[in-house]
């Protein structure tokens, strides 16, 4: 769940298919320990039995949460349930995006609470070689401390949602271009936004497509500019585990991590600047006031960024013989190439971390998801459902009237696109991954978008956005890497090299002309000799203030490749305009059948935008014939995992806590020790990362951060049985500020009170 721009798209949680758990006698649990005493390792006793609720699953957006009343207060809500459909309520409004994982306000002066691997790119841009805090993590003592996250660091703070279906939708069909129908949809979005903004500094607009594109919602949010890192524990607290644990369970991860946000004196958004004040969220979460036990109302609110329960069989067949099986092995020659390269130079592993984390996040999750459908039989369960939608057209002459030819049409769709996917995906996926080139492509574009009236502009290039451009490439050089870049494009090349005839990208034959991989060193190596654009300062007048013209004179050979790439961009570009154009009609069709199929409400695919999903804390049966999984771990069981080489090179400080016998109050009545992590059966998705937890009481109860293997597929299909989500106990938290970490002023400001000597 590791918030790459290149995975946003491939990272999720969750599902699969298997036999429910065992029901599971109760035990008399153990007394507690006192805490001045060293724990030696407590038995584990066996959960109460588990509950008849079986979570459906759905990522619901707020407006539909009063649909869900009564299930909640059956379940044991003891907050006003329309505290969870107002999107700037008490509870709600805390709860906040960082534009890739999901946040939420714990102070009155600006803390905001995450998971430690959102805090990975903070780490990184403030990591030397002498002064590592990707590894060492960070305690800010003073507010003078606080490190900033970077120019790019945003916090999100929604304060409204409004339908625009209308707008957008009305009379689309009489538009019978399917490229004239996308632009007409960019043209009108582009005109909400602008009116949403106007007069507004501060204020971000967005409109999402929702229900396959059936419905339309602006969502207005003020957008926080100055983001600092107060607080991170050392890896070896914040990812214990790393990739060996990743998506597993049991979990002992402390993945946590603290920002403040700051605006300027006048209580508006600024960008960063010694003398912002922080900035007073109108809501904040408060901690936990009751022990989380097994069986728990939570809910999780946060930003999840993409599933696909809506899309169809033939979707799901695509991505299982197509896009999953290309990701796999993209993502395995990746992770290995820097990986060696890493170990070559400590700057170059620094600035690799954001992308070999990512890389290996997204290599375990595209494993699950393929396991899921097909192992797991989930592909079988979309197509038989597809087959009884399509029964259920058939049966009734008006049904077959209006839907009937839907899926042919949205085959071949598919098909055209299919005949394109390797080779697009090698210039859109892999060849613009190098940081320098990815700058100079931007330069390129800026230039010819600059050109035009801003209504006419891509949305990524219109002035509202120009600011994002600068600070992108501002902060280029804390991740760049003239070594670290030649070897993401020479492996690209490499990779594309592989191919042949329709299947390579014709930018290959830019970049090397007839040569073959004898030829990509020498290529790449003459990119990256003479450019200029390793000054920052050139790069911020060429994007200010070049023309297309300009750039042609210049003769800087990265700018040269970037100008030379464009006219396959464009073709790209016009291909997926078409593409989307023709989706606009058919795949509103295709959900009205399916909702009239179901005859019940459906959750939308998650899209980047505020959702709540419910369900309770609960243990699993990973397989038939394994035993029941706990839905707690526990502190002791950190030394006895750990090895003292990574992943589990827990921190010196928390060891000797644990062996010195510090708890506090933050032992578990049940369990007669500190929770790490727990388990619920909630439905999340990458973009989660770092969402509240919250309890019956709207109280913050921990922060989800993973999902488990054998269900990572809930993304096409919730599975109750296996789906669990995975999340930080928030007693471990305070006990890691508390016991460990000196983090006492911190726990205060949350609300807490420091109670370890």
């Amino acid at each position: 769940m590791r918030p790459q721009p290149l995975l946003l798209a491939l990272l999720s949680l969750l599902s699969s298919c298997g036999d429910p758990p065992a029901p599971v006698a109760p035990v008399v649990p153990p007394p507690r320990a006192p805490a001045s005493t060293p724990a030696a390792p407590p038995a584990r006793p066996a959960p109460p039995p588990e509950s008849a609720y079986q979570n459906p699953g759905g990522m619901w957006m707020p407006e539909q949460m009063d649909a869900h009343a009564a299930k909640l207060k059956e379940l044991g809500l003891e907050l006003d349930p329309k505290l969870l459909s107002d999107p700037v309520s008490s509870v709600l409004g805390a709860v906040v995006s960082l534009g890739g994982c999901s946040a939420s306000f714990v102070s009155d002066e600006g803390l905001v609470i995450t998971n430690h691997h959102c805090s990975i790119g903070a780490l990184q841009y403030n990591s030397t070689p002498k002064e590592d805090l990707l590894h060492d993590g960070w305690v800010a003592r003073t507010r003078a401390d606080e490190r900033s996250n970077g120019p790019t660091a945003r916090v999100l703070v929604t304060q409204r949602i409004v339908e625009v279906t209308d707008p957008i939708r009305k009379d689309l069909a009489k538009v019978k271009d399917d490229r004239a129908r996308h632009k007409e949809i960019e043209k009108r979005t582009k005109e909400l936004v602008a009116a949403c903004e106007k007069g507004r500094p501060g204020t971000r607009c967005g409109v999402g497509s929702f229900y396959e594109g059936s419905r339309f919602f602006q969502v207005e949010q003020l957008e926080i500019r100055d983001v600092r890192l107060v607080y991170a524990p050392a890896e070896g607290v914040g990812s214990f585990g790393g990739e060996i644990d990743n998506w597993r369970w049991p979990r002992h991860a402390g993945d946590v991590a603290i920002f403040r946000a700051y605006v300027g004196k006048d209580g508006k958004p600024a960008d960063f600047a010694r003398d912002n004040v922080p900035y007073r969220p109108p809501h904040r979460l408060r901690l936990a006031t009751k022990p989380l036990a097994q069986g728990d109302l939570v809910f999780v609110a946060g930003y999840p960024g993409r599933t696909s329960q809506l899309k169809t069989a033939d979707e799901v067949r695509q991505a299982v013989e197509l896009h999953y099986p290309r990701r796999l092995a993209m993502f395995e020659e990746y992770v290995a190439v820097l990986d060696k390269l890493g170990k070559t130079d400590k700057e170059i592993q620094q600035k690799a971390t954001p992308l070999v984390r990512g890389f290996n996040n997204a290599l375990t999750n595209t494993k699950g998801q393929l396991e899921g459908l097909t192992k797991g039989g989930l592909l079988r369960k979309k197509q038989a459902d597809h087959e009884r939608l399509v029964a259920w057209i058939s049966a009734e002459p008006a049904r077959k009237a209006r839907f009937g030819a839907t899926f042919d049409e949205l085959r071949k769709l598919m098909a055209e696109a299919e005949k394109h996917l390797e080779a697009d995906a090698q210039l859109d996926s892999e060849i613009v991954l190098p940081r320098l080139l990815s700058a100079a492509i931007t330069i390129v574009r800026m230039a010819e978008e600059r050109a035009k009236p801003d209504a006419d502009r891509d949305p990524d290039y219109q002035e509202r956005n120009w600011p994002r451009q600068r600070q992108a490439l501002a902060a280029l050089d804390k991740r760049y890497h003239r070594a670290l870049d030649r070897e993401l494009l020479s492996t690209a090349l490499r990779r594309a090299l592989r191919k042949t005839g329709a299947e390579r990208s014709p930018a290959v034959g830019i970049l090397l002309g007839k040569a073959g991989e004898e030829g990509v060193t020498k290529a790449v190596d003459a990119l990256y000799a003479t450019t200029t654009l390793e000054d920052p300062k050139t790069r911020a007048e060429l994007l200010d203030k070049a023309t297309t013209a300009d750039l042609r004179k210049k003769k800087d050979p990265l700018l040269d490749l970037a100008l030379a790439l464009r006219p396959l961009q464009k073709e790209m570009e016009e291909r997926n305009d078409r593409h989307s154009g023709s989706r606009a009609l058919l795949k509103p069709l295709y959900f009205e059948a399916l909702r009239g199929f179901v005859g019940k409400e459906l959750a939308p695919d998650a899209n980047g935008t505020l959702r709540l999903t419910y369900g309770t804390v609960k243990g699993y049966r990973p397989a038939p014939d394994a035993p029941v999984h706990l839905p707690f771990t526990l502190l002791p069981e950190i030394p006895r995992k750990a090895t003292g080489k990574d992943p589990f090179e827990a921190s010196p400080a928390l060891l000797d806590a644990v062996k010195k016998g510090k708890r506090g109050p933050y032992v578990d009545p049940v369990y007669g020790e500190v929770p790490v992590d727990f388990l619920a059966d909630l439905h999340i998705t990458g973009g989660n990362s770092g969402s509240a937890t919250l309890n019956t009481r709207g109280e913050i109860t921990g922060l989800v951060f993973d999902g488990n293997y054998e269900a990572i597929a809930s993304d096409w299909v919730f599975d109750p049985v296996l789906t669990r989500s995975i999340h930080v106990d928030i007693r471990y938290v305070e006990w890691l500020l508390d016991a460990v970490d000196g983090g006492d002023h911190i726990l205060k400001e949350m609300g807490g009170t420091p109670s370890v000597d």
